[in-house]
């Protein structure tokens, strides 16, 4: 799963950090911009809907962060 997150991260940004940063909200890494198109694209690509109360920068700080939090809505 974290491979397919860092391929979609890889589409959407360019930075060769994306695998091991752990501030890609803190540090500005992924603009507002990014976010919704990284949102819809892990909507797509796991067949989920990431809910406004998931949209907060701990759940997107990191790959390993975001494949928890799809690994979490995939059990609902």
């Amino acid at each position: 799963m974290q491979d397919t997150i860092l391929d979609i991260l890889s589409d959407i940004v360019d930075d060769d950090n994306l695998d091991t940063c752990n501030t890609l909200i803190d540090d500005g890494v992924l603009s507002s911009l990014d976010i919704i198109q990284l949102i819809g694209a892990l909507n797509d690509e796991f067949d989920i809907s990431i809910p406004a109360t998931e949209i907060v920068p701990q759940n997107f700080n990191s790959v390993a962060a975001m494949a928890a939090m799809v690994a979490r809505l995939q059990e609902e």
